[in-house]
């Protein structure tokens, strides 16, 4: 979440006259997140966060507002997408395609403990279990072949152990087969910062704007290597196996989501070192911005890579 298209308290308070949610009584902009644009909006009926999406097209919107409609009435605490008048979840506004979503109340706990992680697993195994019964689909935008292209494009900017490393783990990914894994709805991005954690202690779900359909397990991985590591770069195995027990308890891992488990952790940190990358070498124009630590994501690989035999071995 950032601020790279400015809205006046004026616009904001046009877009609302579209909406059943009052007048504007005050418009904040936010900077953690680096894909958005995204403000608190707060009017005469309550909390919301206005979003206006700099990269998703109006086409692929309705996936992701759906998703959150639907996952909002299956037992899942994230935000509710608004309908405007017109009966729809999103709208334009400063030419970019854009929705209102209620805001959640909570903070991220960025220095989680094992409990922590146990409930984090447990939420994680509820959206994919609810997300059964979605009648969407979005294929993942950041596959295989944009994980091969994109490290191509940044190439000219990096150092040869960079681009070495990255070549490696490509061809590495390329030649184990994920089509074995059960696959469904994932949310893709769920780091500390996309939980927040009421005053009672409850998780909510928040930025679903990576979700897709893809390997379960791979969301997994993204969720351990963020909850579930220390600064340089090692898992910790006590959160990581609560945080894997409590998914079990709704949605026991397979077999074959086991044997792959160290080539998913690869693959989740090498998504999340290449996208780093991107923000670094090829900035958006932002009027606020939080930016996200690429080199931390690289020594995470590198752990995952030395330490294969370890983290095959822990969910054996």
């Amino acid at each position: 979440m950032s601020v790279f298209t400015p809205v006046s308290a004026e616009q904001a308070a046009q877009l609302l006259t579209h909406y059943p949610l009052g007048e504007l009584e005050s418009l904040e902009g936010i900077a953690q997140g680096v894909e958005n644009t995204n403000y608190f909006l707060t009017t005469t009926t309550g909390d919301y966060v206005l979003t206006l999406f700099e990269k998703l097209s109006a086409e692929d919107l309705p996936f992701y507002t759906g998703l959150m409609d639907h996952l909002a009435t299956h037992d899942i605490a994230c935000p509710a997408p608004i309908r405007a008048e017109d009966g729809r979840f999103t709208t334009e506004l400063n030419g970019k395609p854009a929705c209102i979503v209620t805001r959640l109340e909570g903070a991220p706990r960025m220095q989680p403990t094992v409990a922590d992680c146990r409930e984090v697993g447990e939420v994680l195994a509820r959206l994919h279990v609810a997300g059964v019964g979605y009648d969407a689909g979005m294929a993942n935008p950041n596959g295989r072949a944009w994980r091969e292209g994109f490290a191509a494009k940044l190439r000219p900017h990096l150092s040869s152990g960079e681009n070495a490393l990255l070549e490696a783990e490509n061809t590495y990914q390329s030649i184990h087969d994920e089509t074995v894994l059960p696959v469904g709805i994932i949310h893709g991005d769920l780091f500390r910062d996309n939980i927040l954690w009421d005053d009672a202690g409850r998780p909510g779900l928040i930025d679903f704007y990576f979700a897709c359909d893809d390997a379960l397990a791979f969301d997994l991985a993204i969720t351990v290597n963020d909850w579930c590591t220390r600064e340089d770069g090692a898992i910790d195995t006590m959160r990581m196996l609560n945080l894997v027990a409590g998914y079990e308890v709704m949605r026991p891992l397979e077999p074959q989501e086991r044997a792959l488990w160290p080539v998913m952790l690869r693959r989740a940190a090498l998504r999340t070192w290449l996208g780093r990358l991107g923000y670094n070498h090829f900035p958006q124009d932002s009027h606020m911005t939080i930016p996200k630590d690429h080199a931390f994501s690289r020594r995470l690989l590198e752990h995952h890579i030395s330490h294969a035999g370890e983290l095959e071995a822990s969910l054996a």
